[in-house]
């Protein structure tokens, strides 16, 4: 048997819907789209067409969307973009102590350059205070960037209160919100975000397509040279195929939003209780309430979360914290952050759940973790 699979932040597997839009473009539509010929042009409906999906989910016009490779290029395309597309007005930017790396070594990078980047703590919840953001612009502040819910604890911040702060300073406001669509609602005029990254592996897209929402007029330059595909944002022919299957992805997001969400956060809740149950001291990592409905982050007492994880190994795939450390010694940022104590960061781990997985799946993993901290215990 197969271990019970709840690394959905990490990936999803393709939806079957999904895979087949993709097959079909793949033996159909061969053109280039920047081909004047019906081959090409063909290949240009169909992008369009993807664009019009992932505009619809965010709820943004369609011109406004850029395809990439991954939300790990839109990141650093917005990041990147937006600061030396403005660096003659200033060079100060805010960021959070809970980001991906995929935001954090970008401006590392700036702050290598000459860029003055503050970081603004979290709570134990691993929230960001909006008034910290207040006091933390500056006059040659040009960029903040917030991610909308962190891939470790599944924490939502409150974007609209500081998409509400930047724009009164005329701040431009990027969002990362790579673990977040999909799975909750993200409407960019809603969380009045100027810039906000997309991945499609994370809601059952395949891994290699992403998406960047530029808000019109938002200066950004590129960082890729070459021709003009994308409004002259992201050079190179598109992935034609995976744009398709990214817009149904999208597209079957926007549809089973609610039902979706309210199931995910249904088996969370499932989980957490059993091992609530069983186990003492079990410490919920992450806001109680403002969290993503899927996603689990508890510190097992007394033991390493790699060790459980190793002991239950042949029976639950999930990982300590994001796929990007996952062959790291040391112990999750995130969690530091957030206040724990290295006992209680060494015992986390991350579950989370998806779509497919089943009542009895959720059961059985409760179970072989459970045995697996009783070893110790």
């Amino acid at each position: 048997m197969q271990p019970v699979y709840l690394d959905y932040n990490a990936t999803t597997p393709v939806d079957p819907e999904v895979q087949a839009t993709i097959t079909q473009v793949l033996g159909e539509t061969f053109g280039n789209p920047s081909s004047a010929h019906p081959y090409g042009q063909q290949a240009k409906a169909v992008i369009e067409q993807g664009r019009q999906q992932v505009a619809d989910l965010i709820r943004a016009e369609v011109s406004e969307v850029v395809f990439t490779a991954c939300a790990s290029e839109a990141n650093n395309l917005a990041l990147l973009g937006a600061a030396r597309a403005q660096q003659q007005r200033g060079r100060h930017i805010i960021t959070s102590a809970v980001e991906h790396p995929s935001v954090s070594q970008p401006l590392q990078h700036l702050a290598s350059e000459g860029w003055e980047v503050t970081v603004i703590p979290v709570d134990a919840c691993g929230r960001v205070d909006p008034e910290a953001i207040r006091q933390a612009l500056r006059p040659d502040t040009v960029l903040v960037s917030v991610m909308h819910a962190n891939n470790e604890v599944g924490t939502i911040q409150p974007i609209e209160a500081i998409s509400a702060i930047t724009r009164e300073r005329s701040v431009l406001l990027h969002v990362d919100a790579a673990q977040s669509a999909g799975k909750i609602p993200v409407e960019v005029t809603a969380l009045g975000a100027d810039l906000l990254s997309l991945a499609g592996h994370k809601f059952y897209a395949p891994k290699g397509i992403g998406a960047l929402y530029i808000k019109e007029g938002t200066p950004l330059a590129p960082i890729l040279f070459g021709a003009a595909q994308e409004q002259g944002r992201r050079t190179g022919t598109e992935n034609v195929a995976y744009i398709a299957g990214l817009g149904r992805a999208a597209q079957r997001a926007r549809v089973h939003l609610d039902t979706s969400a309210a199931t995910l956060r249904e088996k969370r809740d499932r989980l957490h209780g059993l091992l609530r149950e069983a186990i003492p001291d079990l410490r919920l990592n992450g806001h109680p309430e403002a969290r993503l409905p899927n996603t689990l982050n508890v510190s097992f007492p007394n033991i390493d979360g790699k060790t459980v994880l190793a002991r239950a190994a042949q029976s639950v795939a999930a990982s300590t914290g994001s796929a990007c450390h996952a062959d790291s010694k040391e112990v999750s940022g995130v969690l530091g952050a957030m206040g724990l104590t290295l006992e209680q960061a060494r015992g986390a781990v991350r579950l989370s759940v998806g779509t497919p997985t089943t009542t009895d799946e959720i059961d059985q993993a409760a179970a072989a973790l459970i045995r697996a901290w009783r070893h110790n215990n």
